[in-house]
């Protein structure tokens, strides 16, 4: 039937049962969770398999009662409430396994970036509790109330996109709310969607410090210029013209928020390394070593770029040299030997350590029996994470952006997983219909050798693909990567079809010829059509030396699908914010700000955590911290030109004061100097006045004697 006419009726039910939304809230909420399309509908609203798991519900929660079910209040959270004649109950959907394997993702780039880690809750009295709810949002800060929830909704489960609630987490505001924003950015007002102005208010530096950093166009804390419009104008308006486009990035953290968050925590700086290797006589060798490197997780992943022009038996290989109290001058492992044929290219490696012991790294070059070339190292970075699996080079990248027609793919070569599971990367260049100026990236699974894929248990269970164009900036901690994650859900169906999405390609997939002339089966492939912009793609180092890399790899995460057990004892807020303020949100995924306290029905005593903050007072506005022995500190103020100090922020100091003292202190020092020198002239003019009187009765006692 008509979706506009549906939509309608459903959003005047809705408001008759107390819920507020508008007719195009409703059909676009419709349009998203599959139940109405753009086109009409050419089958029945329920498919099979939908008729078939709202069986398998109905018998899981046969015990209800008519009256318990019509009393169910669904919303877009992942729990829904039922309230029956005992009480509170909870129910739950099958979780997104796809948000958790990203939001793990996440939490790398925060240890490789910063020194924040996040990790399991172990019973702590004040916790995150991700929840897939009504968009993207967060608390700001630590409530200091316990469970503090932050939800990972419908569309939020790529990494950029969770890295910005968790910073919100870590206490930061959006960027565009800094004291100073109005001399960076305009905020056209009317042009806002009803009930969504608080995104835009703008906060002092008592609630918002800025850190001493400038304001940034390009932080991944900033809104689009499209943030919450009520129509196609733009919100946010740049007083630079030529930003209009930066902000509202969603690929990875920025220098400037990096700056920022390891200013506010303290964190120390990483390093990273270069090395190239001579020419020499046949078995000379060239050896490169780290400093001693302290490792914490047990596994390190060793990138660098090697350039290789030197003849094919030139090597390099990898080595690390370990210490303990048996061996303090450190004993020799070897790791591997690189396998990368001379050419005239830049070619990245990646090599997995698992080092427990402090260590470094060593790399060994042996000249081979060629008379000319080299090997050279470059932007070399260890970090304490996973390596990724596959590498996809692609040459020329910039002439294939121009020439590629749009609907038109390319494809990467088959990668096979540690599972056995053989998969690849689609591109579209140019994009795909009704998305110019964007690139659209698809993962697909695909046939392998019969004998192996006969092996495997099919439809694939919870594998996540995971696609990211890498930026080549040459220090790891400073790169803007983009990445989309893809997770394989074995109960899920080819529309209009009896078969599993990601079944056995050999069943379910299309047979194609690749480059090399070999035929394979290429199953249906599921990503995203707005990827990266063009414009973004072209920006920073994502191409370098004319070249684009993607990294790709398959994971196993179905040890996700258990749910983590909750807490005993939590104490919910009724607000997450200060002041009754609805939280920050992400205006790309989110309709609503405010969330519906849940509560599992297990009993549990609900009491407030003890607070050390209580008997600390901090002074001028300061703020009361925990450290990381659980002490009470004052966090103090800081602007742009002043700041607090002392233990409880009783003094304050700025730099037009620090000024005025030093011009003082100049001051007087001159002044003290002048009276010095003054002083020294006049006992230097009585000195020589005395002298001269004493000279002049001398020479007139001589003349008197020499007169007699």
């Amino acid at each position: 039937r008509d979706r506009s006419a549906t939509s309608a009726e459903l959003a005047q039910e809705w408001q008759q049962a107390g819920v507020s939304a508008s007719a195009r809230t409703v059909r676009r909420r419709l349009l998203e969770d599959g139940l109405v399309s753009r086109r009409a509908a050419k089958k029945p609203l329920l498919s099979k398999k939908n008729i078939r798991d709202r069986l398998i519900f109905c018998r899981k929660y046969s015990e209800w009662t008519a009256e318990d079910w019509g009393k169910v209040i669904f919303s877009d959270e992942a729990p829904f409430r039922l309230f029956g004649a005992s009480g509170k109950k909870l129910v739950r959907r099958r979780k997104d396994i796809n948000a958790k394997g990203v939001i793990l993702k996440a939490f790398e780039q925060y240890r490789l970036k910063s020194c924040i880690d996040y990790k399991p809750w172990n019973g702590e009295e004040n916790y995150i509790s991700v929840f897939k709810g009504n968009g993207c949002f967060s608390s700001v800060g630590n409530r200091q109330v316990g469970k503090q929830r932050l939800s990972i909704g419908s569309g939020c489960d790529r990494i950029a996109t969770i890295e910005h609630e968790f910073l919100h987490a870590l206490g930061f505001w959006h960027e565009q709310s800094r004291s100073d924003r109005d001399d960076y950015v305009s905020i056209i007002w009317d042009r806002i969607s009803e009930g969504k102005e608080h995104n835009f208010n703008i906060y002092n530096d008592t609630t918002s410090s800025a850190l001493n950093v400038p304001y940034d166009y390009g932080s991944m804390m900033h809104y689009s210029k499209k943030a919450f419009q009520n129509g196609t104008e733009p919100t946010i308006v740049t007083k630079i013209p030529a930003f209009s486009d930066v902000i509202g990035q969603r690929m990875e953290f920025s220098d400037s928020d990096l700056l920022k968050l390891n200013r506010l925590y303290n964190c120390r700086k990483g390093y990273f390394m270069h090395f190239s290797t001579a020419v020499g006589r046949e078995g000379d060798k060239a050896l490169l070593e780290s400093r001693i490197l302290y490792p914490k997780r047990g596994f390190q992943c060793l990138q660098f770029f090697l350039y290789n022009n030197g003849h094919a038996s030139d090597q390099l290989r990898i080595w690390t040299r370990e210490f303990d109290t048996a061996n303090p001058n450190g004993t020799l492992h070897f790791i591997e030997q690189i396998e990368a044929p001379p050419g005239d290219l830049w070619q990245i490696q990646h090599v997995s350590l698992n080092v427990s012991k402090k260590f470094r790294v060593v790399f060994e070059g042996i000249k081979g029996s060629g008379n000319t070339g080299g090997l050279s190292l470059d932007d070399i970075n260890l970090s304490e994470t996973t390596c990724p699996e596959h590498v996809w080079m692609i040459k020329d990248f910039r002439s294939i952006l121009e020439n590629t027609s749009m609907d038109t793919a390319i494809y990467s070569p088959r990668f096979r997983s540690k599972d056995g599971y053989t998969f690849q990367m689609g591109l579209y260049p140019n994009g795909t219909a009704g998305y110019p100026g964007e690139l659209g990236a698809y993962a697909h699974l695909t046939s392998g050798e019969d004998a192996v894929d006969d092996s495997l248990v099919w439809p694939a269970r919870w594998k996540q693909m995971t696609m990211m164009l890498m930026d080549q900036n040459a220090d790891i901690r400073k790169r803007m990567s983009n990445q989309r994650s893809v997770t394989t859900d074995p109960t899920m169906n080819v529309e209009g079809t009896e078969h599993f999405y990601w079944d056995d390609p050999r069943k379910v997939g299309v047979k194609v010829t690749g480059d090399s002339g070999t035929e394979y089966f290429r199953g249906p492939g599921a990503g995203t059509p707005v990827y990266l912009t063009q414009a973004r793609a072209l920006s920073r180092d994502f191409i370098k030396g004319g070249d684009a890399i993607f990294l790709l790899t398959m994971e196993d995460i179905s040890h996700l699908v258990a749910s983590q057990p909750f807490p005993s004892t939590t104490m919910t807020p009724t607000n997450s914010t200060p002041s009754g303020t609805p939280g920050p949100t992400n205006p790309d995924n989110s309709t609503s700000t405010n969330t519906t306290t849940v509560t599992s029905s297990t009993s549990a005593t609900t009491t407030k955590p003890h607070d050390p903050c209580v008997s600390v007072r901090c002074e001028n506005d300061g703020l009361c911290t925990l450290n990381d022995a659980g002490e009470a500190v004052c966090r103090c103020m800081v602007g742009n030109d002043w700041w607090h100090y002392g233990d409880r922020c009783q003094f304050k100091s700025s730099a037009q004061s620090n000024t005025i003292t030093a011009v003082v202190a100049s001051v007087v020092v001159f002044v003290v100097m002048l009276i010095v020198m003054v002083v020294s002239v006049v006992c230097v003019t009585k000195h020589q006045r005395k002298v001269q009187f004493a000279g002049e009765g001398f020479t007139m006692k001589n003349m008197y004697f020499s007169k007699a």
